[in-house]
């Protein structure tokens, strides 16, 4: 039988070599030399994981977004500086990764792929601000986007309602929307290295939260309904120099979470 998964990783390729793409369905190019993104991929038509991690892609194709198929497309570490508003056409994709490239925007589009339920990394570019489309990834569980420029989040952020995990550290945020509460699958918060110098009282309402990182912001007070998170297990408050300590803290951490001030 016919193996689908191809497996070019590491070699130094610039090129790809002339193989039969008849079939395969996985094709892995990671750590690579490749400075134009191999178009004979496209004739694959039941492709779906393709990863080109690491390499030194400045754009990709528009007959990459004629692979319908793709489950997994992996673009990280490269050097994008455009997503074609066309990528809204891989409504089977469950998982993208567009990290540590030299984004400034990203297409509405992105908020209309119905199967993007896993992951969605975004970390390591220019972005500023996220579309307001991505509130309508309401199955996503993870969201990525730490290291960039971003000074507010979309308001409706509350409506991706299937969120696990939401990694937002480095960044530029002075507040969160007060939707955040409507996060009701949210399980870790990760905020450290913003400006962040209060946070809403709908917090309260994230009442699957084991993990809220706060770490390196500009925090004075902090609301508290954060003792009523019951299943709060770690909660880190380093480096906020200015802020006042409030005497329920002690009640978390005689419970079991832990604190780090």
């Amino acid at each position: 039988m016919r193996e689908s998964w191809l497996d070019l990783s590491g070699k130094g390729l610039t090129e790809l070599p002339p193989v039969d793409l008849t079939g395969v369905t996985r094709v892995d190019l990671d750590h690579n030399r490749f400075t134009r993104f191999p178009e004979r991929l496209t004739q694959a038509r039941g492709l779906e994981w393709l990863s080109l991690y690491h390499n030194e892609l400045d754009a990709v194709p528009d007959s990459l977004w004629q692979l319908t198929g793709l489950r997994m497309l992996n673009l990280s570490v490269n050097r994008l500086v455009r997503v074609s508003p066309d990528i809204g056409r891989l409504s089977a994709l469950h998982t993208l990764d567009l990290g540590h490239n030299q984004l400034t925007e990203l297409p509405d589009t992105l908020g209309a792929l119905p199967g993007l339920t896993e992951y969605l990394y975004l970390s390591g570019n220019r972005l500023t601000t996220l579309p307001d489309s991505l509130c309508g990834l309401n199955r996503l569980r993870y969201l990525g986007a730490t290291d960039n420029g971003l000074t507010e989040l979309p308001a409706g952020i509350g409506a991706m309602s299937a969120l696990r995990e939401l990694r937002l550290y480095g960044n530029r945020l002075t507040a969160l929307p007060e939707s955040i509460g409507d996060l009701a699958a949210l399980r870790e918060l990760h905020l450290r290295g913003n400006r962040i110098t209060t946070l809403p009282g709908s917090i309260a309402r994230l009442t699957e939260l084991r993990l809220l990182d706060l770490r390196d912001n500009g925090l004075t007070d902090l609301p508290g309904e954060i003792a009523d998170l019951s299943t709060l297990d770690k909660l880190d408050l380093r480096r906020n120099k200015h802020l006042r300590e409030p005497g329920w803290l002690a009640g978390l951490e005689a419970r079991g979470c832990v604190v780090l001030r």
